[in-house]
Protein backbone atom coordinates (compact mmCIF):
# COMPACT_ATOMS: atom_id res chain seq x y z
CA UNK A 1 0.00 0.00 0.00
CA UNK A 2 1.18 3.70 -1.48
CA UNK A 3 0.47 6.74 0.57
CA UNK A 4 1.56 10.19 0.90
CA UNK A 5 2.83 11.23 3.75
CA UNK A 6 3.60 14.73 5.38
CA UNK A 7 6.73 15.66 6.73
CA UNK A 8 8.34 18.69 8.98
CA UNK A 9 11.88 18.60 8.11
CA UNK A 10 14.56 20.67 10.36
CA UNK A 11 16.55 22.38 7.74
CA UNK A 12 19.66 24.91 8.93
CA UNK A 13 23.14 25.03 10.43
CA UNK A 14 24.38 26.31 13.21
CA UNK A 15 23.34 30.06 12.72
CA UNK A 16 19.81 29.38 11.86
CA UNK A 17 17.58 27.13 10.31
CA UNK A 18 13.37 25.97 10.35
CA UNK A 19 11.10 23.60 9.75
CA UNK A 20 10.12 23.02 5.97
CA UNK A 21 7.18 20.82 4.99
CA UNK A 22 7.35 18.35 2.42
CA UNK A 23 4.82 15.44 0.99
CA UNK A 24 6.97 12.23 0.30
CA UNK A 25 5.88 8.82 -1.14
CA UNK A 26 5.26 5.75 2.03
CA UNK A 27 5.39 1.79 0.63
CA UNK A 28 4.47 -0.58 3.19
CA UNK A 29 6.81 -1.56 5.14
CA UNK A 30 9.24 1.34 5.46
CA UNK A 31 10.94 3.20 7.84
CA UNK A 32 11.89 7.10 8.95
CA UNK A 33 15.31 6.70 7.32
CA UNK A 34 13.49 5.68 3.85
CA UNK A 35 11.47 8.31 3.60
CA UNK A 36 14.68 10.80 4.26
CA UNK A 37 16.35 8.57 1.43
CA UNK A 38 13.37 9.25 -0.63
CA UNK A 39 13.53 13.10 -0.28
CA UNK A 40 17.17 13.29 -0.98
CA UNK A 41 16.62 11.58 -3.81
CA UNK A 42 13.41 13.63 -4.83
CA UNK A 43 12.93 16.76 -3.84
CA UNK A 44 16.11 17.47 -1.54
CA UNK A 45 19.56 16.37 -2.23
CA UNK A 46 21.23 18.26 -0.29
CA UNK A 47 19.56 17.04 2.85
CA UNK A 48 21.88 16.08 5.59
CA UNK A 49 21.32 13.55 7.33
CA UNK A 50 23.48 10.59 9.21
CA UNK A 51 23.31 6.97 8.50
CA UNK A 52 25.23 4.21 8.44
CA UNK A 53 24.07 0.50 8.93
CA UNK A 54 20.41 0.95 8.80
CA UNK A 55 19.75 -1.95 11.15
CA UNK A 56 19.73 -0.44 14.48
CA UNK A 57 23.29 -1.23 15.56
CA UNK A 58 25.69 1.21 14.16
CA UNK A 59 24.12 4.45 16.59
CA UNK A 60 24.47 6.79 13.76
CA UNK A 61 21.16 7.77 12.37
CA UNK A 62 19.86 9.22 16.45
CA UNK A 63 17.30 12.09 15.39
CA UNK A 64 14.22 13.32 17.31
CA UNK A 65 10.69 12.18 15.95
CA UNK A 66 8.08 14.18 17.09
CA UNK A 67 9.83 15.49 20.08
CA UNK A 68 11.15 11.96 20.83
CA UNK A 69 14.75 10.81 20.39
CA UNK A 70 14.53 7.88 18.09
CA UNK A 71 16.90 6.09 15.78
CA UNK A 72 15.81 6.97 12.00
CA UNK A 73 16.18 3.26 11.11
CA UNK A 74 13.48 1.72 13.47
CA UNK A 75 10.82 4.27 13.37
CA UNK A 76 8.60 2.23 11.48
CA UNK A 77 6.02 4.42 9.31
CA UNK A 78 3.24 2.29 10.40
CA UNK A 79 3.61 3.61 13.69
CA UNK A 80 2.01 6.51 12.77
CA UNK A 81 -1.55 7.75 10.70
CA UNK A 82 -1.34 8.71 7.40
CA UNK A 83 -2.38 11.90 7.76
CA UNK A 84 -0.61 12.68 10.55
CA UNK A 85 1.92 15.51 9.93
CA UNK A 86 5.77 13.79 10.95
CA UNK A 87 8.24 16.36 12.31
CA UNK A 88 11.83 15.45 12.19
CA UNK A 89 14.49 17.49 13.82
CA UNK A 90 18.24 16.77 14.65
CA UNK A 91 19.01 15.59 18.46
CA UNK A 92 18.47 18.84 20.69
CA UNK A 93 21.47 18.67 23.75
CA UNK A 94 24.26 18.77 20.70
CA UNK A 95 24.67 22.04 18.35
CA UNK A 96 23.99 20.94 14.73
CA UNK A 97 26.12 20.98 11.89
CA UNK A 98 23.80 21.16 8.85
CA UNK A 99 20.42 19.57 8.86
CA UNK A 100 19.60 16.74 10.89
CA UNK A 101 23.18 16.38 11.62
CA UNK A 102 24.74 17.04 15.07
CA UNK A 103 27.96 17.57 16.66
CA UNK A 104 28.25 15.03 19.22
CA UNK A 105 31.95 15.32 20.31
CA UNK A 106 31.09 16.02 23.90
CA UNK A 107 30.26 12.62 24.14
CA UNK A 108 33.91 11.46 22.90
CA UNK A 109 35.41 14.00 25.32
CA UNK A 110 33.19 12.64 27.94
CA UNK A 111 34.64 8.98 27.34
CA UNK A 112 38.09 10.82 27.34
CA UNK A 113 37.78 11.28 31.24
CA UNK A 114 37.00 7.74 32.44
CA UNK A 115 39.88 6.23 33.73
CA UNK A 116 40.42 2.92 31.70
CA UNK A 117 39.72 -0.38 33.11
CA UNK A 118 42.32 -1.08 36.07
CA UNK A 119 42.97 -4.87 36.52
CA UNK A 120 45.67 -6.11 39.62
CA UNK A 121 49.22 -5.17 38.82
CA UNK A 122 50.21 -8.55 39.22
CA UNK A 123 47.78 -10.01 37.03
CA UNK A 124 48.92 -10.79 33.50
CA UNK A 125 46.46 -10.98 30.87
CA UNK A 126 45.28 -14.48 29.89
CA UNK A 127 45.33 -14.72 34.14
CA UNK A 128 41.94 -12.94 33.87
CA UNK A 129 38.74 -15.38 35.42
CA UNK A 130 35.92 -14.25 36.47
CA UNK A 131 31.82 -15.75 37.33
CA UNK A 132 29.74 -16.11 34.67
CA UNK A 133 27.26 -14.65 36.63
CA UNK A 134 29.73 -11.20 37.31
CA UNK A 135 30.16 -11.69 33.49
CA UNK A 136 26.27 -11.50 32.82
CA UNK A 137 26.35 -8.26 34.79
CA UNK A 138 27.69 -6.13 32.90
CA UNK A 139 26.99 -7.92 29.35
CA UNK A 140 23.85 -5.64 29.34
CA UNK A 141 26.09 -2.51 29.52
CA UNK A 142 27.88 -3.25 26.56
CA UNK A 143 25.01 -3.75 24.46
CA UNK A 144 25.35 0.10 23.94
CA UNK A 145 25.58 1.28 20.46
CA UNK A 146 26.32 4.49 21.49
CA UNK A 147 23.54 6.11 19.62
CA UNK A 148 23.56 9.12 22.57
CA UNK A 149 19.85 9.08 23.11
CA UNK A 150 20.02 8.77 26.60
CA UNK A 151 22.33 11.49 26.63
CA UNK A 152 19.95 13.83 24.30
CA UNK A 153 16.93 12.98 26.40
CA UNK A 154 18.82 13.65 29.77
CA UNK A 155 17.17 16.45 30.94
CA UNK A 156 20.18 17.82 32.93
CA UNK A 157 22.30 18.76 29.85
CA UNK A 158 18.90 19.15 27.34
CA UNK A 159 17.68 22.11 29.37
CA UNK A 160 20.97 22.82 31.10
CA UNK A 161 23.58 23.72 28.72
CA UNK A 162 25.68 25.01 31.97
CA UNK A 163 25.33 21.55 33.02
CA UNK A 164 27.70 19.57 30.34
CA UNK A 165 31.12 20.73 32.00
CA UNK A 166 30.34 18.96 35.00
CA UNK A 167 28.24 16.41 33.96
CA UNK A 168 29.39 13.10 31.76
CA UNK A 169 26.04 11.97 31.08
CA UNK A 170 23.93 8.63 31.81
CA UNK A 171 26.25 6.57 28.92
CA UNK A 172 29.05 7.25 30.45
CA UNK A 173 28.08 7.66 34.08
CA UNK A 174 26.72 3.71 32.90
CA UNK A 175 30.32 3.04 32.00
CA UNK A 176 31.73 3.71 35.10
CA UNK A 177 29.32 1.89 37.24
CA UNK A 178 30.28 -1.14 34.63
CA UNK A 179 33.87 -0.82 35.95
CA UNK A 180 32.74 -0.10 39.49
CA UNK A 181 30.82 -3.50 39.42
CA UNK A 182 33.60 -5.18 37.55
CA UNK A 183 35.63 -8.04 39.85
CA UNK A 184 39.38 -7.69 38.40
CA UNK A 185 38.75 -3.75 38.50
CA UNK A 186 40.56 -2.24 41.41
CA UNK A 187 40.23 1.62 41.15
CA UNK A 188 38.08 3.19 43.21
CA UNK A 189 35.38 5.02 40.94
CA UNK A 190 33.23 6.28 43.20
CA UNK A 191 34.47 9.74 44.41
CA UNK A 192 35.22 10.86 40.99
CA UNK A 193 31.85 9.86 39.98
CA UNK A 194 30.35 12.07 42.27
CA UNK A 195 32.83 14.88 42.28
CA UNK A 196 33.97 15.17 38.77
CA UNK A 197 31.47 13.24 36.94
CA UNK A 198 28.57 14.78 38.11
CA UNK A 199 26.12 11.35 39.65
CA UNK A 200 24.58 13.46 42.04
CA UNK A 201 22.53 15.62 39.27
CA UNK A 202 21.15 12.34 37.98
CA UNK A 203 17.22 12.44 39.75
CA UNK A 204 16.44 9.36 37.93
CA UNK A 205 13.63 9.80 36.45
CA UNK A 206 14.65 6.97 34.09
CA UNK A 207 14.17 9.00 30.59
CA UNK A 208 17.36 7.39 29.42
CA UNK A 209 16.10 3.74 29.94
CA UNK A 210 13.08 4.75 28.31
CA UNK A 211 14.61 6.09 24.74
CA UNK A 212 17.26 3.34 25.09
CA UNK A 213 17.20 1.45 21.39
CA UNK A 214 19.19 -2.02 23.52
CA UNK A 215 16.45 -1.97 26.28
CA UNK A 216 19.55 -1.49 28.19
CA UNK A 217 18.30 -0.82 32.08
CA UNK A 218 20.27 2.26 32.73
CA UNK A 219 18.81 4.00 35.32
CA UNK A 220 17.69 0.20 37.63
CA UNK A 221 21.13 -1.24 36.98
CA UNK A 222 24.00 1.05 36.33
CA UNK A 223 23.10 4.27 38.26
CA UNK A 224 20.92 3.46 40.89
CA UNK A 225 23.40 0.74 42.42
CA UNK A 226 26.59 3.27 41.74
CA UNK A 227 24.49 5.96 43.52
CA UNK A 228 23.96 3.01 46.54
CA UNK A 229 27.53 2.70 46.09
CA UNK A 230 28.54 6.18 46.34
CA UNK A 231 26.05 7.12 49.77
CA UNK A 232 27.65 3.82 51.12
CA UNK A 233 30.82 5.19 51.13
CA UNK A 234 30.50 9.26 51.74
CA UNK A 235 27.26 8.91 53.94
CA UNK A 236 27.13 5.78 55.51
CA UNK A 237 27.90 6.22 59.68
CA UNK A 238 30.13 3.27 60.29
CA UNK A 239 31.96 3.11 56.88
CA UNK A 240 32.73 6.77 58.01
CA UNK A 241 33.77 5.52 61.49
CA UNK A 242 35.87 2.67 59.82
CA UNK A 243 37.49 5.02 57.28
CA UNK A 244 38.79 6.97 60.67
CA UNK A 245 39.90 4.35 62.05
CA UNK A 246 42.13 3.39 59.29
CA UNK A 247 43.49 5.97 58.81
CA UNK A 248 44.03 6.94 62.12
CA UNK A 249 45.77 3.64 62.34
Amino acid sequence: MTYKANFRVWRGDAESGELQDYTVEVNEGEVVLDILHRLQATQCSDLAVRWNCKAGKCGSCSAEVNGRPKLLCMTRMSTFTEDEVITVTPMRTFPVIRDLVCDVSFNYQKAREIPSFTPPKDLAPGEYRMKQVDVERSQEFRKCIECFLCQDTCHVIRDHEENKEAFAGPRYLMRIAELEMHPLDVADRRDAAQTEHGLGYCNITKCCSDVCPENIHITDNALIPMKERVADKRYDPIVWLGNKLFKRG
